[in-house]
Parts: structure tokens; sequence; C-alpha cells
């Protein structure tokens, strides 16, 4: 990288300033409507809320796996932001990351450690946004505790284990009037983008049906390694639920392109899955040859593919599938069917069609040029320089210290992160039930058809630097 790469790469800021997603409500405008379910009394809208502005944002982070390092790794390049605490209950893992710190010229950040460490590292004064990606079970006890104690959280997906910590997640974001956003990298990918903006200039029409799927094959390389995930904690998830187990990374970004809590709502769902053909059978060969394998002989695993449908309140449809366990290639699917167009992104390669025929190879470039959102093109390339699944990581994790230091609505909200979760949760309810409906809860109670989808126009803020970009 020659030297006057690496100094735009340090300066980089948006001249025109960043990306609001909606209007700033203020406190005294809200009206809210009493819980469809009689029992709970909403608080405050989170949906278009802007907390104070924060100058410099103290990022206290939990869960220092592969996910927590590498946003380690990532938050460090970004201005205006200290990494103030560093959580695992494994001391080696808190080491690691002060590792990654001491690199990058960072200060070290307070350690934490042991079962309950978190809980310290909430109570602290001096920290303004709590980052956790930690194993799921501890998602919403964490993010709970962190809005109380007076953090903005983002935790890791999904945010909630069962349809009461998804309520508990809401009514706390509203109490607090702190933030709580899911960490749906994939809505920030670069097609992902490209689709929501054409989605708003209204070339695909009006939306009717949208396809997201999680297909990823897990089985030998992540779920039954031994150091994969801590204490196997992903396998004890899949040995012991039926349904969609993880369908944020492909219901996210096209429950952004239908304006779903912003507009419409989903109203109910089917979901039906397979049996298991293949990690039972993975278990009882490993057990053969490794006894620590044993006690996960004979589990009830899920089934290989989970197909769950959404009926929203206007009339759309939502597929979403979920497979882990199949030797299939990657997929998200990631399709949106209008009145006057497509897009999907898989199977490869992405495809753009206004009728019969696609768009071909150049015209694909040019709506990349014409319409992906300022964020991707003042940001994108740098993002693709500092990594993570991508580059879309990068810009989640830049746009929302972005929002946070400049007093903007966050592009995901504590309604967006229960909806999400939601539906894998009560996908389980369906498929223990014959694949019966299931009503989707309105967590928006009501709000949703006030508020506004998102803003892709550029609008005060941008002044969030890089500080650091690894050098080629």
């Amino acid at each position: 990288m020659n030297s006057n790469r690496r100094k735009f790469l340090r300066n980089v800021t948006l001249s025109a300033g960043a990306l609001a997603t909606q209007v700033t409500v203020k406190a005294d405008e809200q009206d809210r409507n009493h819980s469809q379910s009689g029992i709970r009394n909403p608080e405050f809208n989170m949906c278009g809320y802007a907390a104070p502005k924060l100058n410099t944002v103290r990022v206290g982070i939990i869960g220092l796996g592969g996910r927590g390092t590498g946003a380690v790794d990532r938050l460090s390049y970004i201005d205006g932001l200290e990494i103030v605490a560093l959580c695992d209950k494994r001391p080696d893992r808190v080491e690691n990351a002060q590792g990654i710190l001491k690199k990058v010229g960072r200060p070290a950040a307070r350690s934490y450690s042991g079962e309950e460490g978190w809980k310290a590292l909430c109570d602290s004064k001096d920290i303004d946004l709590v980052y956790t990606p930690t194993p799921w079970s501890l998602h919403t006890p964490i993010a709970v505790y962190a809005m109380e104690h007076g953090k903005h959280v983002c935790t890791e997906v999904p945010a909630a284990q069962s349809i009461e910590q998804c309520w508990q997640l809401v009514d706390t974001s509203e109490k607090t009037r702190k933030h709580c956003m899911m960490l749906e990298n994939c809505c920030y990918d670069f097609f992902e983008l490209l689709t929501l903006n054409m989605v708003r200039n209204g070339l695909f029409g009006e939306l009717i049906h949208a396809e997201g799927a999680y297909i990823h094959n897990l089985s030998t390389d992540y779920l039954f390694k031994k150091d994969g995930y801590s204490d196997m904690w992903r396998l004890k998830e899949n040995a012991n639920r039926n349904g969609n187990l993880y369908p944020t990374h492909g219901l996210g970004p096209i429950a952004q392109c239908l304006n779903i809590n912003r507009g419409d709502r989903m109203d109910h769902l089917v979901s039906m899955s397979t049996n298991d053909f293949t990690l039972g059978a993975l278990a009882k060969e490993m057990a053969t040859t490794d006894d620590f394998f044993k006690p996960y002989v004979g589990k009830p695993y899920r089934g290989n593919m989970n197909t769950t449908l959404v009926r929203t309140v206007n009339g759309k449809s939502i597929m979403v599938q979920h497979d882990v366990s199949s030797p299939r290639p990657y997929s998200r699917i990631h399709l949106l069917s209008g009145t006057k167009g497509m897009a999907s992104k898989w199977p490869a390669p992405e495809r753009i069609a206004f009728g019969h025929e696609e768009v071909k190879p150049e015209e694909l470039k040019d709506l990349y040029e014409k319409y992906s959102p300022p964020i991707v093109k003042h940001i994108g390339n740098i993002a693709k320089e500092v990594g993570g699944h991508g580059g879309m990581d990068f810009i989640m994790d830049w746009r929302t210290i972005d929002c946070l230091r400049n007093g903007l609505p966050l592009d995901q909200d504590v309604y967006d992160a229960a909806t999400w979760s939601a539906v894998g949760l009560l996908s389980e309810q369906s498929v223990a039930n014959r694949s019966r409906t299931v009503d989707v809860p309105d967590f928006t109670r009501g709000n949703w058809k006030n508020n506004k989808p998102h803003d892709l126009t550029l609008n005060g803020g941008g002044n969030t630097g890089v500080r650091k970009v690894k050098s080629s």
C-alpha cells in the first residue's frame, strides 16, 4: 500500500455527513399505546430514537472468542472510540485481546474474567456501549443488565432465546432509553445495501415476496470441533432444539427491504423441519474413536432443513430456511420479488432482473455505481481492507459508532432484535405442533403503523475517521 493510500485511509471521513436511518424522535413527542397483550405498558418508542451525542464512545467488550477478538481488532481502527474494558470467563482470552490493542498502539483496557466478570464490567461508570459476542444463552441477560446500568448494547445474534426474553429486551430498552442493537452484520453486505437502496428508489416496484436463509455446513469444522465453540455450546443448541435456530442472517436484510416494524409487520408463520439425517450419525461415528463425543450420541438433533413461511399484515410473504448440517454450498439466498423486478444473491452470480431477462454484467456494475448507498461509496473500500466477512462487519461497526457519536438513530432497534429473533423461536413452536400457524407478537405495540422506513440519504454526521488500517 503506498503512502498516499495509507494517509487517505487514516484520515477518511464522510465529506457530506453520515447516513441517518430514522428521523430523530424526542421524548415529549411519544404517545405510546398499551401493549396488545394488555399486560405491558409501553414506556417509549425506540424506533427512530436518537440518544444524546457521545463525543467519544467508550466500549466494553464481553466475550472474546473468535467473534469477540475480531470485534476488538475492527473497533481498534475507529476514531472517536476507546476500548476501556475486556471480559471473558477465560483470562487467557482477555490477555490475547490485550495483545491486539498493544499491537495497534492503543492503551490496555481493564480486564475482567470469570463466570460473572461481565456483571462487574457492566457496573463500571465509564462505559457507554457494551458490545457482547457471547454464547446465545448470555445475550439477553447481559443486554438487560447492561441497559439497566446505563449502557447502550450491541448484542450478537440471535438476541433472545424465548419470547419472554424478547419482551424483556423491548421493555428494558424503552424504560432506560438505551439502544439495544443486534449485530446483524449481513444487513451491511454490499449487495444487500445495494438492493435496499434500490427498493427505496422504487426500482422493484412494490415488494411481494422475499427469501432469506442460513445454509452453511458447520458439522465437522465447527459443531463437532472441540476447540470451535467454548464448552461445545453450539452443538448443544443443535442437540436439543428443532426449528430455525439461526434466522437473522437471511431474515434481517429482507425485513429491512419489506419495512417490517416500519409500515408493515409480521402477522403469523408456519414452520416445518425434516428429520435429522446427519448430526446423529456423525456423533455416533465420532464417538467410536473418541469417548469425548459419547454424551452427544442419541440426542434429538434438529432436522437438517427447516423452512419457515411468514405472512405480513400487508399480505407479503417471507421464506426463511436454516440448514447447517447438509453438504451444500453456502447461501443466504437474499431474494426480493416485486411488481417491477427482482434480485437474488445466491446461487451465484448475483442477479437483478426487470423482466424475463437478467441485466448484463456491465449493467449490474452500473447499478452498483448508481445505487450503492453513500456509506458504501465512502467507507466500503476501507471496510474491505479492515476485513470482517468481506468488510460488512466493519461497515456495521463504523456506522454504529458514527451514529452514537452524532446523536443519530441506529439502523437496527430493539424491535428488530426482538422480531427477527422471535421468528426462530416461533418456528420451534410450529414444528413441535405439526406445522400449525403461530402468531407473531407485535413488539412495537402498534407503532409499526407510523414508524418511518430507513432513510438512506446523507444527514448530519460522518465525522468519524479511521484511526488505523492494516498495511498490505
